[in-house]
Formats: C-alpha cells, sequence, structure tokens
C-alpha cells in the first residue's frame, strides 16, 4: 500500500512539476522573443535580493507544519500571523531601501521595481498556508492544478504586457497576478481562512525546526545565486540573463523530474522517520527511478545545446548554449544531492546539512570569481566543480544516516547507467551520419535527433532483458498494451 500510494504521489507531483516546466519553457521562449535578455537579467538582480529575504519571511515554518506528526488550525493560526507580521515589515524595508539600491546600480528605474516586485511578501502567507495544508494531505493532484492554473494566468499577463511594450514590468506584473490568484484559488480549495493568533508560544517547537529549514535554504539559495549577483556586478545584466537562461534550462528536467519526487520523497520519509528499511528502500527507488526518467534529457542536452538555442530562442541567445552544455554534466550530482537532501530534511539532520552548503557557498563564490575571465561558460564549470564537493558531502550524509553503503545505491543507479550510455552511442552515431542539410537547419537538427534518441531509449526501457527494470517494464507495456515476459532469472 505504501508504495502504490508513493507512486501515486510521484505521479502526480510529476505531473505537476512536468505541466510547470512544459508550460514555463512554451511562455519562456514567446517572452524571450519580445523581450531582450538584459531585461531578464534587470529583474534576476532584484530577485537576488528578494529571494533571499524571502527565506526568513516563511521562516521554514511552512515546512515545519508538514513534516509535523500533528499540526492544528490553532498551529497554523499562529503561523499565519507570524508570517503577515514579517512579511510587511519586509516590505517596509524593501520600500524604504529602494532609492539606495537603485542609487547602488546607477539605475532609477530599480528603485519602483524593488517596490513592487516586493508586494509578493504580503501575499506570501496567503499562499503559504493552504500550500501546507495540500502538501501535509499530500493532495498533490489538486496542487498540480493550482500551479497550472497560477502558472496560465501569470504568464498570460506577462505576454500581453510584453506585447504592449511594457519591457521588464511585464515580468513583474506577471508574478504579482500570479500570486494573487493562486492564494485565491488556494484558499478556494481548501476551505483555509485566515485567522490571527499571538500564541506565540504554540510555535515555539515548529519555529526550532523552521529556523533550520530556513536557515539551510537560505544558504542553498545564496550558493545557487552568488553566480549572479557576481555576473551582474562585474560583467552586467546581458551576461546575467544568458546564463540565466542556460542555467534554467539545464535544470529544467532536474525539477520536474527530481523535484517532483523530493516531495513526495520527504512526506514519505517524515512518515516512516522511526523505520530505517522503509527509508533505505524509499532512497534507493527514488534514485533509481529519477535517474531512469530524467538521465535522457541531458544525454539530449549534451549533443543538443547549441542548436536547441539558437533555433528556438533566436540567434541573440547562442551564447546561453555554452553554460547549458557544460550544466549537464552536473545532472548527477544535483540528482544526489537532492535525494539527499530530502533524507536530512526528514531526519532532522538540517544542522548537518547547513555546514554543507555553507561551505559550498564560500567555495562556489571563490569558484565564481575565478572563472570570471572565462565568461559564463567558465562560470558553468565552476558551478560543477563545486557541485560534485558538495553533492558527495550530502550523498554521504544520508548513507549515514540510514545506516547504509553507496553500494547499495550505485546497484539502483546501475539499469539507468546502462540504458544512457547505451542511448549515447546511438546519438553519437546518429550525429556521425547525418545529413549536413539537417546539420544546418537547427530545429529540424533538433527534432531529427531528438525522435531518434526517444525511440532508441524508449525501446531499450521496454524490452532490455534487466531484471531491476522488470517492475517498470511490465507497468508501461501493459499500459501500451504491449505483451509482457517474464524476467529471466
Amino acid at each position: 500500500m505504501m508504495a502504490i500510494s508513493f507512486r501515486r504521489g510521484v505521479a502526480w507531483a510529476f505531473a505537476g512539476r512536468m505541466s510547470d516546466q512544459v508550460l514555463n519553457f512554451a511562455f519562456g521562449i514567446v517572452l524571450a522573443r519580445l523581450l531582450a535578455p538584459e531585461v531578464f537579467g534587470m529583474l534576476l538582480t532584484i530577485q537576488v535580493f528578494t529571494g533571499l529575504v524571502g527565506f526568513v519571511a516563511g521562516g521554514g515554518m511552512g515546512q515545519a507544519l508538514v513534516r509535523a506528526k500533528e499540526a492544528s488550525r490553532a498551529d497554523f493560526d499562529v503561523v499565519f500571523t507570524l508570517q503577515l507580521l514579517i512579511g510587511c515589515a519586509i516590505y517596509a524595508g524593501f520600500f524604504i531601501a529602494a532609492p539606495w539600491f537603485a542609487r547602488w546600480y546607477d539605475e532609477p528605474l530599480y528603485a519602483d521595481l524593488l517596490r513592487l516586485s516586493a508586494l509578493s511578501f504580503i501575499f506570501r502567507p496567503l499562499i503559504n498556508m493552504p500550500a501546507s495544508s495540500l502538501y501535509r494531505a499530500m493532495r498533490f493532484k489538486a496542487q498540480t492544478g493550482v500551479s497550472i492554473a497560477s502558472l496560465l494566468v501569470s504568464s498570460a499577463t506577462s505576454i500581453s504586457m510584453a506585447w504592449l511594450g511594457y519591457g521588464v514590468w511585464s515580468l513583474v506584473w506577471g508574478g504579482i497576478v500570479g500570486s494573487v490568484a493562486q492564494s485565491a484559488i488556494l484558499i478556494y480549495l481548501t476551505g483555509w481562512r485566515p485567522g490571527l493568533s499571538f500564541q506565540f508560544s504554540r510555535a515555539r517547537e515548529l519555529a526550532r525546526y523552521g529556523a533550520l529549514v530556513a536557515g539551510n535554504d537560505l544558504v542553498d539559495y545564496l550558493r545557487t545565486r552568488v553566480s549572479t549577483f557576481i555576473l551582474s556586478q562585474t560583467l552586467g545584466p546581458q551576461s546575467v540573463g544568458l546564463y540565466n537562461k542556460g542555467d534554467s534550462l539545464a535544470r529544467m528536467p532536474f525539477l520536474f523530474v527530481s523535484g517532483s519526487v523530493y516531495q513526495v520523497l520527504f512526506r514519505a520519509l517524515s512518515t516512516e522517520q522511526d523505520n530505517l528499511d522503509k527509508c533505505r528502500y524509499l532512497f534507493n527507488r527514488s534514485l533509481a527511478l529519477v535517474a531512469l526518467y530524467a538521465t535522457p534529457f541531458y544525454v539530449g542536452l549534451f549533443w543538443l545545446a547549441e542548436p536547441l538555442v539558437r533555433g528556438v530562442y533566436g540567434p541573440q541567445w547562442t551564447a546561453a548554449a555554452g553554460p547549458l552544455f557544460v550544466l549537464s554534466f552536473a545532472w548527477p550530482l544535483w540528482l544526489l544531492g537532492n535525494m539527499s537532501g530530502a533524507v536530512a530534511a526528514s531526519h532532522n539532520r538540517l544542522g548537518t546539512e547547513i555546514r554543507i552548503q555553507a561551505a559550498a557557498l564560500v567555495l562556489t563564490a571563490g569558484a565564481v570569481w575565478l572563472a570570471l575571465p572565462h565568461g559564463i561558460t567558465g562560470v558553468a564549470w565552476a558551478i560543477v566543480a563545486v557541485s560534485a564537493v558538495s553533492s558527495g558531502l550530502m550523498f554521504r550524509l544520508a548513507l549515514q544516516t540510514l545506516r547504509t553503503s553507496w553500494r547499495d545505491s550505485l546497484s539502483a543507479l546501475m539499469p539507468a547507467i546502462g540504458l544512457n550510455a547505451a542511448l549515447a552511442v546511438a546519438l553519437a552515431a546518429g550525429s556521425h551520419v547525418m545529413p549536413q542539410s539537417v546539420l544546418t537547419h537547427d530545429l529540424l537538427h533538433v527534432a531529427v535527433l531528438g525522435v531518434l534518441g526517444a525511440l532508441v531509449y524508449a525501446l531499450l526501457f521496454l524490452f532490455a532483458p534487466v531484471p531491476a527494470l522488470h517492475a517498470e517494464q511490465v507497468r508501461w507495456r501493459s499500459l501500451l498494451r504491449i505483451p509482457v515476459a517474464k524476467p529471466s532469472v
């Protein structure tokens, strides 16, 4: 029963993430055609700071409510009250600091952009509380619907305003309108209503765990955003926009596969945290499934980074292909780090994780600074190098927490390794024999090699005589009405 519930949760979480990523990708193409790279760079520069303070606004208590064995309405009310008070204080701080921020970057427009963007802190508690309620109840189907609906509203607003010539304001207003829509839908679905409670003693235990969550998320955010900050101070907003495009494309498969499984794995591990046998099974099973379904995307990116970027977004974005190609090598590291993070969070090992992330932050800042002479592609290599260190430490923490061996995890990953090695050989052969007329047409190049790769991987996945794949093969071949053979002994 646990396996069925876990798989159903993963399926809906995956559907939600996939829908988000597909829609974001499609809308991102439209916006990239309407807006210049430096416009995105301006928004990203502001988001470095608003995102940083955002972890203080949430305080990690939403995740604490999800993890708690019991959470009453009174607990939700006191957390809402705390987050609302903090959000209002943060907005006031940004409103006052906006002119100074604009002078620092020597761009007057940043003052009004920052003040408008900071409005999200007032709406955030109206999203966090009902979202935590859905997450706690493992209502991933409802989460998927909310995510898609709010994304459609946000993107439609941004595209309409960009078409009318509002530039960077279209991106900011799109986010604001999307947040309002998301909070309204969540409140309607959950039946939750805002309630004020000043019995802050009730939140003491939640606040302790939440502080660890927020601290860990904050350090992780700094680690992922320090490259944007350094680029904005040195190479300018155009480089920020180009690097972010490559980075966001590289993380897209990671987010919609690994990110989906993380949600369900964290909740399942939290429920079974006293049963290490079940936790070990869930951890290694998650590694196997994510590697199996996400790795082929990265094998494809290795071959198709430049024609994909140039053909989809236009020649002005071609330089983003460098970071995209390089960051495809970071996929195995992101996989191990992400799944290991779910173990650390569910078993309250966040103190150790914070130390690991803090060390990674320092290493990232130093590595990115040293890589600047090599441009945004050099920065991407620096991120890969640091990811190897931080993910290795996180994986060791997960193994220690679950009292298991790396050999079990490697065994779980072997089917994905074998299938994707064969896929890489097929794509290399396909590139070698592809006519020059196809190679010189970017979108045709991507389509032909993409279809070839998809067919090869699907055939391997469905028919390769690998005992460890038998359960997945049975499930998919049953869905496709293909006769199922018994696994070889």
